[in-house]
């Protein structure tokens, strides 16, 4: 117990089996870490098959998900100080990091059980890579205006459109889609969910170079794409809340908070403490990555209300491009040279745009939290 725990105070630390797991988890993300370019972005642009079968062979796939459905187990709080460990130092956990992350737990909220059989033991065996087909050329943060149609033809449904910023597409193995099948309802109550093979005929993926020259993200044409009836996943045009519930997974995680985590560690014994200013920004950083962490703990053994990931999500990846600011300041002119501080100076802006952006998350915590009038 600790001095704080006698007199009354809360004692945030974590137990010993949990502070041994981190400790694992940590050394496992260091060592895979070392043998890629980039630390930064790891749970986005980190591809490795191999280290997907890794973490399976350590039960680090599935984790929180029931036993008898092939899952581990084990608390949340488990796989937080995981993934805290591993995206902190850069492992490159993207390869399963989608499929774990949100369409293992969809699938068990929403999936049949075939479709859980079919799809969650591969997901925890680390042998399929997963997309998510949402954001659309003329509709990124908001799902309604999704464009992308399916239509029923008999045992099949045939998909026509076109996906964007479709992350990892061009190595995944299943795509999960999100496609108007009712083009009559209003747009919030016509949209359905499918699981679809990326190997699928009329499937075209275009890679997109960002300004850091990176290429995950993608442009996913459909054309003709015959999905099987029995991939629908949920209610048939019952995916908006559905998706609402899986970008609650998406948005309010660990990984928007320790992207750049490891180069402001790498960085931080190149700053100037003497100076008092320096000194100020390093205690707002550490300050709020205390903070941050809290909010994303308060999601992971739930406690949160409703929304609560929008909150998160917003203040969290703020604060990662605060800290790109700051690392791009210790390094001065050396950050116009192409390193990994440049590198993350150019990507920083795209961490409040992706998954929802700021202004959008911002009206859904003024109106739908606070009860704010709209404008």
């Amino acid at each position: 117990m600790s001095a704080a725990t006698r007199h009354g105070g809360p004692d945030f630390g974590a137990d010993a089996a949990l502070a041994e797991l981190a400790d694992e988890a940590r050394l496992v993300g260091r060592a895979a870490a070392a043998e890629c370019d980039l630390q930064e972005d790891s749970w986005l642009i980190g591809t490795s098959r191999e280290f997907s079968l890794e973490l399976a062979a350590r039960g680090w796939l599935g984790m929180t998900w029931p036993v008898e459905e092939g899952g581990g187990g084990r608390s949340p709080l488990e796989r937080f100080v995981v993934f805290e460990a591993l995206i902190s130092e850069g492992a490159p956990v993207a390869t399963s990091w989608f499929a774990d992350r949100q369409i293992g737990p969809t699938l068990l909220q929403y999936g049949t059980p075939g479709q859980r059989r079919r799809w969650l033991p591969d997901i925890v065996a680390g042998t399929s890579g997963w997309c998510i087909g949402m954001s659309e050329p003329d509709a990124g943060s908001d799902v309604a205006s999704l464009r992308t149609r399916a239509e029923r033809h008999g045992d099949t449904w045939v998909v026509h459109g076109q996906k964007v910023w479709t992350s990892g597409a061009a190595s995944a193995d299943w795509c999960y889609l999100i496609a108007r099948t009712d083009p009559d309802a209003p747009p919030h109550a016509g949209l359905s969910e499918f699981v679809v093979d990326m190997r699928s005929p009329g499937i075209e993926v275009r890679p997109i170079v960002d300004a850091t020259g990176n290429a995950h993200f993608c442009e996913v044409h459909l054309d003709g794409v015959e999905v099987p009836a029995d991939c629908l996943v949920g209610t048939e045009n019952g995916s908006f809340k559905q998706v609402m519930r899986q970008m609650e997974h998406e948005r309010g995680g660990i990984d928007r908070l320790v992207s750049n985590r490891r180069l402001y560690l790498d960085v931080l014994p190149a700053a100037d403490t003497t100076d008092l200013r320096v000194r100020q920004r390093i205690a707002a950083l550490e300050g709020f990555y205390r903070v941050g962490r809290l909010m994303v703990l308060r999601e992971v053994v739930g406690q949160a209300p409703p929304g609560w990931s929008a909150i998160t999500k917003t203040a969290c990846t703020e604060f990662e491009q605060r800290v790109a600011d700051f690392c791009g300041s210790v390094l001065g002119a050396e950050a116009l040279l192409a390193n990994r501080v440049s590198r993350n100076l150019c990507y920083a802006p795209a961490y409040t745009i992706m998954g929802g952006t700021t202004q959008i998350l911002r009206d859904i915590i003024g109106n739908r939290m606070l009860g704010l009038p709209r404008a």
